[in-house]
């Protein structure tokens, strides 16, 4: 009987095992540019950790699809994707900050990954792969409190009965007087407000540096979008009387110098705009008021289109690696 452990991949696990190395090596080209230019001893020890992780999970990767028989990705390299040489983009902050929501990210991915991988090798190396992060989470988190960087979601006064809903106006919001939010809108509101204040200085950056027109235009247009979702999330809060979070601009430098390829920048463009998808439709999924749901519906839309340009760029330019694919039928 065959064991458990010399079973083929399935194809969902092939997806994850591609995704998570085409990430690696992109955080890590991100992470050794940043170690080489930060000058804070604690923000550099986290990054520094990053790297590690980085370094390891592709080691392991790469390991795996070699005695799967599958192409070990390209991916991102550093002697590629990184100059090393540029001047510093980023305050310290802003890299602590951005470190802080890439292991974020990639603590949600393995998480996921790890529900998907049936094989036990696969299973021990994505729950491998939680506890690391849970543990960098933990301590970039910690890190970022102690310095005043973290920024919380807004507070709610304690309720002390226990409420049912009594009628459908609960979903009501186009019309007329509006319920107040419940906490998991708060959240959601907050998370896409945050993602999006983010994205909006990374897209800022990223057209300050590159010497492309093309990828130029593509990311001044998504910090437009990325500012007015910012709007549209900040007003919803602002009309509850919550707080809303500072804009990172003023964490850019003025460096016209590219630390990464323009290869590079556009799959981390593309990549952080097609996970805002996937966070506008769990949000949408989880606001039951309905001016919410249609303002996810119709921002959604608005990133696809952008998120598709995006793609085609990168696919004119040679850019864009194609994942694994299933035997096309019509030519067997």
């Amino acid at each position: 009987m065959e064991s458990e452990h010399n079973k083929r991949l399935s194809a969902s696990e092939v997806a994850q095992i591609w995704s998570a190395y085409m990430n690696s090596s992109m955080c890590n080209c991100l992470f050794t540019y940043f170690l080489e230019v930060t000058e804070d001893s604690q923000i550099h020890s986290i990054i520094k950790k990053g790297l590690e992780l980085s370094e390891t999970h592709l080691a392991k990767l790469s390991l795996l699809f070699q005695k799967e028989g599958y192409a070990i990705p390209n991916g991102f390299k550093v002697d590629e994707d990184v100059n090393i040489s540029a001047p510093r983009l980023f305050s310290d902050s802003l890299m602590m900050y951005l470190t802080h929501n890439m292991g974020m990210m990639a603590l949600s991915f393995y998480a996921i990954a790890k529900t998907f991988a049936v094989r036990l090798d696969l299973d021990d190396y994505f729950t491998e792969c939680v506890n690391d992060l849970s543990k960098f989470n933990t301590n970039s988190k910690n890190l970022l409190l102690s310095k005043g960087l973290y920024i919380r979601s807004p507070f709610l006064t304690p309720s002390k009965e226990v409420h049912f809903v009594k009628s459908d106006n609960f979903l009501s919001g186009l019309f007329g007087k509006k319920r107040p939010l419940t906490a998991v809108e708060i959240t959601n509101l907050f998370a896409n407000l945050q993602k999006n204040a983010l994205g909006r200085t990374v897209m800022m950056a990223w057209s300050q540096v590159t010497q492309s027109k093309e990828v130029k235009q593509f990311m001044v247009r998504g910090k437009e979008i990325a500012s007015k979702h910012t709007k549209v999330f900040g007003s919803v809060l602002e009309e509850e009387g919550l707080p809303v979070s500072l804009p990172w601009d003023v964490e850019v430098t003025d460096s016209e110098a590219a630390p990464f390829s323009d290869k590079m920048m556009m799959f981390m463009a593309t990549t952080l705009t097609a996970l805002s998808i996937g966070y506008y439709g769990t949000s949408m999924a989880t606001s039951a008021r309905k001016d919410l749901a249609i303002d996810y519906v119709r921002l959604s839309a608005e990133i696809a289109l952008f998120a598709e340009d995006g793609a085609k760029i990168m696919i004119e330019n040679g850019w864009l690696e194609e994942p694994p694919l299933a035997k096309d039928s019509g030519k067997l």
